[in-house]
């Protein structure tokens, strides 16, 4: 690379959790960043899910480099064992290090294309000399362009929610239904939103941490003097094992546990009904405009009033596809990274320590991270995406041995038997005893409130 080309930033899309952490390594590494954020203020995803509380201590989602950087402005850390919820996390810490980082991060910037400069993808000549280009809208459609030494994209998978269909294609007639299907948690403390599933019958679609809480969440207005008639119908791909409502007390992050412990109560109090083994193949209308569900069986559940998808979410490649990336064909995630996250293997929680070597694609210096280096795959923690840009700051700094010294120690989920066992529920029951299996039977206080966003934070 020319002494021209490494004078130009590092130009970090998304600033999110991942994207600021990224940029505070760098500035920490004296590389001069540039974070492009499609939104209007930082952590614009985190905000749309400002209602949900995560599951992950203050303690654990501020990242150190950042915190050195937020020093010098007068900023005060939460308290490290209390829990934030999204609202609290972007407007406490994320909105703080981005202003922190100043003109270094230009809003309503989305980035549309990233290229090498006069190289397109089936150009090999002198490649890796060229600087990378980086086109992006300003919120008035205005376009514009910066070159830049290498990219890292943080831009996460929020805006792409997967479908209700079992195929991972949206099921037939789920179009025509968006009137009464959301792919988020609704935020039920707003009344617009709780008249909207206040007495009505609700389909949950989903197994992990967002199902959960949608569960718990619809069954607190079932118990409250609005919510009267209020009920959920839980439809999961899988059927019901061990497993199914996470590690409970065996749980290294305790709020994580709790939230399926939730989910397990409004199921046992008879707030919420679950359909198993059950693939949404179409949607129709009743007489009276409500939904029914199909299934790829041939099944037909009773009509609900609303429908709420959470079957996860998956990233946009769109921008990027000048670039060659070397991604796994089935998690979309980066080859070397794939099989430590896999989820048809691995569901303990724990993932080998990795870094810029598992992160590195064939077109040098591009890095996926955060979120968007996991793909498909649905569990993440920020403490994660953290160790992931530290690494690759210190890389792209030169400093080798940092570089490659990746530790990290993730709390263990306490499950075992992944998603790869679901059409066998039995598997899942008699797989126990390996790294950190859940008891089969689960023991359930008072319905946790502690919940999780979309993207397992």
């Amino acid at each position: 690379m020319s002494e021209t080309t490494t004078a130009l930033p590092v130009v970090v899309i998304g600033a999110g959790p991942a994207g600021l952490a990224a940029a505070a390594h760098l500035v920490d590494r004296d590389i001069e960043p540039l974070v492009l954020e499609a939104g209007p203020v930082a952590g614009t995803a985190v905000r749309e899910w400002s209602h949900v509380r995560l599951f992950s201590r203050w303690g654990e989602v501020v990242d150190p480099a950042a915190e050195k950087l937020l020093a010098p402005t007068g900023w005060v850390k939460p308290a490290e064992d209390t829990y934030p919820s999204g609202g609290d996390w972007a407007a406490r810490y994320l909105q703080p290090l981005a202003d922190a980082l100043g003109d270094r991060v230009r809003y309503a910037a989305r980035v549309t294309g990233v290229s090498r400069t006069g190289r397109d993808r089936i150009v090999d000549a002198d490649r890796d000399a060229q600087p990378f280009v980086v086109h992006y809208e300003n919120a008035d459609g205005r376009e514009q362009r910066v070159l830049a030494r290498a990219v890292i994209d943080a831009s996460g998978t929020w805006s792409l929610p997967s479908p209700a269909g079992g195929s991972g294609l949206k099921a037939l007639g789920e179009k025509a239904a968006a009137d009464r299907i959301t792919y988020r948690v609704p935020d039920l403390k707003d009344l617009a939103v709780r008249a909207r599933y206040a007495g009505k019958r609700t389909a949950v679609i989903g197994s992990g941490a967002s199902a959960f809480t949608a569960l718990a969440y619809l069954a607190d207005l079932a118990k409250a003097d609005d919510g009267t008639g209020t009920h959920a119908t839980w439809i999961l791909r899988r059927g019901i094992s061990g497993s199914t409502f996470g590690g409970g007390e065996a749980d290294q992050l305790p709020a994580r546990g709790a939230l399926g412990l939730a989910a397990k109560a409004a199921v046992d109090g008879g707030y919420a009904d679950a359909v198993t083994g059950f693939r949404t193949d179409a949607f129709e209308r009743d007489g009276d405009g409500r939904l029914l569900l199909v299934g790829e069986d041939g099944r037909r559940l009773d009509a609900v009033d609303e429908v709420i998808v959470l079957t996860g979410f998956r990233p946009d490649l769109s921008f990027l596809d000048e670039l060659r990336l070397g991604l796994d064909e089935r998690l979309q995630a980066p080859v070397e990274l794939a099989p430590l996250i896999d989820p048809n293997q691995h569901s303990c929680g724990t993932v080998y320590p990795h870094g810029v070597n598992e992160l590195s694609h064939p077109e040098k210096d591009v890095y996926l991270v955060g979120m968007k280096s996991y793909g498909r795959a649905p569990t993440f923690l920020a403490m994660t995406g953290y160790e992931q840009v530290r690494s690759i700051a210190a890389h792209l700094a030169g400093d080798r041995e940092s570089a490659e010294r990746v530790e990290l120690t993730l709390p263990e989920t306490g499950v075992c038997g992944g998603a790869g066992l679901f059409d066998e529920p039995e598997a899942a029951e008699q797989s126990g005893g390996g790294c950190c299996a859940a008891p089969a039977t689960l023991t359930i206080g008072a319905p946790a409130t502690a919940s999780v966003s979309s993207g397992g934070c």
